[in-house]
């Protein structure tokens, strides 16, 4: 799953995790006392993991303890888009609601229509909470962290620590200082399909590209 500027999000804009130690310098946003000092899963204590996946990742296992504060302006962008899917994996929606313009747009490219406006956003996620339990979980692959207004993200989906099929995204985010909170003014996810056509949808591109080379007024109905 999974908020628009641009129709899709450069790879140049994605920085691959370092395969460093996490320790609890390579995140000073957080709770000292609950940073992760070695790659092993506890819930009560830690804010991140390391994926149990073949090409270890950091996971946004919870938010941490200033969301919405009075320095969230400071923020990065990539901070801010942690704290999002920390919240949507604790489903501590009232979190996410303080990461969240109230004018925001919401593109998931799995629905026909986007969700605008932040009520309508969270609704959304409370669906989507509703669905999946705590069980399944977001984990943040790739993230950019060069620029704080506009952020890219790959990332997939764990079922109790296990990758879940199908579940492979890529998100983007455009964020604004808003009343002195950095928040997501727009987003999109586009989300691995479950049906993979192959070079099948080459042709239909070739097919649908002579179609318009010979009647152009044909793109004027897209």
């Amino acid at each position: 799953m999974l908020l628009t500027i641009n129709s899709s999000v450069s790879s140049s804009l994605l920085i691959k995790s370092p395969s460093i130690p996490i320790t609890s310098s390579s995140f000073p946003n957080s709770n000292p006392a609950t940073a992760v000092r070695t790659p092993r899963w506890n819930p009560q204590a830690l804010q991140f993991r390391v994926s149990s996946s073949a090409n270890q990742t950091v996971e946004v296992a919870s938010p941490p303890e200033n969301v919405g504060g009075a320095d969230c302006a400071t923020e990065s962008g990539a901070d801010i888009v942690r704290k999002f899917y920390g919240g949507i994996n604790v489903q501590d929606l009232s979190s996410v609601e303080e990461l969240i313009a109230e004018k925001c747009v919401y593109e998931d490219l799995v629905f026909p229509r986007p969700f605008v406006g932040r009520k309508d956003i969270l609704q959304f996620f409370k669906k989507f909470n509703d669905s999946v339990g705590k069980d399944l979980q977001f984990v943040i692959d790739d993230i950019s962290t060069e620029d704080s207004a506009a952020v890219g993200v790959t990332w997939h989906l764990e079922w109790n620590g296990k990758p879940f099929p199908f579940s492979k995204g890529c998100s983007f985010y455009r964020l604004e200082v808003v009343n002195g909170k950095r928040q997501i003014i727009y987003g999109r996810d586009s989300v691995e399909p479950a049906i993979k056509p192959g070079d099948t949808v080459l042709v239909a591109i070739r097919g649908v590209a002579w179609l318009l080379r010979q009647f152009p007024q044909l793109a004027d109905r897209f």
